[in-house]
Parts: C-alpha cells; sequence; structure tokens
C-alpha cells in the first residue's frame, strides 16, 4: 500500500469533518513509525524521512486527487476539509478547537429554548494557560509516547488557531478560567453546554445570549421545565449574584420553591453593583427578597 492510499483511507475513517496541520502530522508521524495500516504493510521509499517538506508533498497529492480542500476561513496551510464529511460549521468549530464547546445563544438554539437562529456561533474555550496545559496533555496522548521523537522533526505543534468566521457565521469566544459543563453529541464532531450550565451562562451573560429580555422569557416558558438542572447547576457552580438572579426568576416567573433556593436567598447581600441585568442602569426598583435591582425592561 502507497502511503497517499493509507492517508486517504485513514481521512475517510476519522469522525471530524475537518483536519488541522497538526493532526495530519501525527497521523502521518504514526504511519511512517508502524510503516502500516490495518496491519498491511506501506511502501516507502528507503530515503523516505518525516518532514514538514514531505507532508506538504503529500497534501498537495490528497488535494489533487480531491480528499481534502484548503478551508479557506482559516489561516492557509492550517485546516482541510475532507472529501464526504458534513462541514456544519459548529462541528468544524469544535474540531478546529478540541478543547471547545458551543455556549450561550447557540447552545440555546441546539437545546430548542428560543427561536432565534443567530448567524453567530458562541464559542467557549479555556483561557490561553489552560489551553496550552490541555495541548500538552493531548499532544503526549496523540503521539502514543513518542511526542520526544515527534518533536525531534520540527512538525506542528497543537496550537489554537485563530478563526473569526466559518461559512458566513460569525464566532464569538468566550474564555473562563471556570470552564463550562458540556456533553459531546453522538454521531456528530459537536460539544454543546449542558442545558443547565446554558441557563447559568445566561444569568453570567445575557448579552450573548439574546439580553435579558429574552432570558427572562427562555426562563418563564422553560424555567419550571428544567429547573431540576437550572437549581442543580447553579447550587454548585453559580456566584452569590447568579443565584439571586435566578432565585429571583424561578420563584417570581417559574413559581418554584425549593430548599436550596431558600438557602440562596439567606446569604443575600445589598449593593448597587446588584442588578437583574448586568448590562444596564440600577434601578430605585428592587427584590427586597434577592436585594436585586429590577432594571430589566
Amino acid at each position: 500500500m502507497k502511503m497517499i492510499t493509507a492517508l486517504s483511507r485513514n481521512l475517510s475513517e476519522i469522525a471530524e469533518p475537518v483536519i488541522t496541520d497538526y493532526n495530519l502530522c501525527v497521523i502521518l508521524f504514526d504511519l511512517l513509525r508502524t510503516k502500516k495500516y490495518h496491519g498491511e504493510t506501506i511502501e516507502l521509499r528507503s530515503n523516505t524521512r518525516l518532514s514538514f517538506n514531505y507532508l506538504k508533498s503529500l497534501t498537495v497529492q490528497l488535494n489533487e486527487v480531491g480528499v481534502i480542500t484548503i478551508h479557506g476561513d482559516f489561516p492557509v496551510g492550517r485546516v482541510f476539509q475532507i472529501l464526504g464529511k458534513s462541514h456544519e460549521p459548529e462541528d468544524v468549530a469544535c474540531a478546529v478547537d478540541p478543547f471547545a464547546y458551543i455556549s450561550h445563544l447557540s447552545a440555546m438554539a441546539f437545546h430548542g429554548l428560543t427561536n432565534r437562529l443567530p448567524k453567530v456561533i458562541y464559542l467557549s474555550t479555556p483561557p490561553p494557560k489552560e489551553w496550552r496545559i490541555s495541548a500538552n496533555k493531548k499532544m503526549m496522548k496523540d503521539c502514543r509516547g513518542f511526542l520526544d521523537e515527534y518533536l525531534s522533526y520540527s512538525l506542528p505543534k497543537l496550537e489554537r488557531i485563530k478563526f473569526d468566521k466559518i461559512k458566513k457565521n460569525r464566532v464569538i469566544k468566550y474564555s473562563s478560567v471556570h470552564h463550562g459543563n458540556f456533553k459531546h453529541i453522538e454521531g456528530r464532531m459537536l460539544r454543546v453546554s449542558t442545558i443547565g450550565r446554558t441557563f447559568l451562562d445566561m444569568l453570567r451573560q445575557s448579552d450573548h445570549c439574546g439580553g435579558m429580555d429574552h432570558v427572562i422569557e427562555t426562563f418563564e416558558k422553560f424555567g419550571k421545565q428544567y429547573s431540576k438542572l437550572i437549581i442543580e447547576e447553579i447550587d454548585r457552580h453559580g456566584k452569590a449574584i447568579e443565584k439571586a438572579r435566578a432565585g429571583y426568576l424561578l420563584e417570581e416567573f417559574c413559581h418554584i420553591k425549593d430548599s436550596r433556593i431558600d438557602e440562596w436567598a439567606k446569604h443575600v447581600q445589598r449593593g448597587g453593583s446588584r442588578k437583574l441585568d448586568p448590562t444596564k442602569e440600577y434601578r430605585e426598583v428592587y427584590s427586597d427578597r434577592w436585594c436585586i435591582s429590577l432594571n430589566a425592561d
């Protein structure tokens, strides 16, 4: 079997809709190291050596036969579309950034919590330091214990690839040291925040979720249905102000009673920065129980 054939078959079998230069190098590195694909020997010239130029020549061949094409939404040579794969923009985003997941209004749309279909992809991803730590661990795993050898060839490392749009969809990225709860979607290269985390994000960044008025509508329509998931998530991961906002919305609009909500109310404190809508000015109309300005329209 020729190397180009082994690579083509490998690409047809992976789940990702696109492949980065790093992932392509990892596949090539493994094929050259073992010289086998599914037990079949790969034919190599005696002078074949792993290098960036060798990889480049193979990507040209793969492009010529239509197995891969350059993805125009990313820096040239960093991301390639794979023949025959579905290229939903959200799946592409999750394939290019292995530690990111769909969140905020995009997650609301996925979970059926909004009828708005944004032309924006909201993507949560770790901050740089945490991203780099995760990348180093993944490289160790990807190279199966041969990372030092892989690096000796000066091949691409797993690095964050910059992008701000995919298929005309603008991408808005959000980073937090508190990486949220997400789930993998079966049959897709997609990760999305859980329903509980999505509701918590509504209270943290309402401006990324259609605005506080839309958040209130969503709580009113779906809060009771998902109250168990919402309360569990906010009880474990919510800050005091987020618990106050959630408590007010769950009691006022969903008519939910729960001992954990009562516990949240015991720890509220007054303050001029405590507002239902974090994006708007403070109003002299407030909830005595939750000590927050009711400044939403």
